[in-house]
């Protein structure tokens, strides 16, 4: 896989008990990305999306909708840092930070 773009992204609104985290592991496993997915204390999702640009895209897109259940308010880029994807393989679901 050639991985042409990194997103590091903050998800806000109604985005923990809703299966956000299952969803968007099924979501970036579809897309063939890599990186990570996890809940945040303060009630939002943060995730890392590695991989072609438009498999990204499309992703970033996607957590605009979320799953059912979900009120997406806010994707919020997160800048700089090395986005914590050294020796991930696949896609994985990180407890909560």
């Amino acid at each position: 896989m050639t991985i042409d773009r990194i997103a590091h992204v903050l998800i806000h609104g109604r985005v923990q008990g809703v299966g956000f985290r299952a969803w968007t592991h099924h979501q970036a496993e579809l897309h063939g990305l890599k990186g990570w997915v996890r809940n945040r204390h303060d009630g939002s999702v943060e995730a890392v999306f590695s991989g072609p640009g438009e498999m990204v895209e499309i992703m970033l897109k996607a957590c605009h909708q979320g799953p059912s259940g979900s009120l997406v308010q806010l994707v919020e880029p997160v800048e700089g840092g090395d986005h914590d994807l050294v020796d991930v393989d696949g896609f994985e679901v990180r407890r909560t930070a």
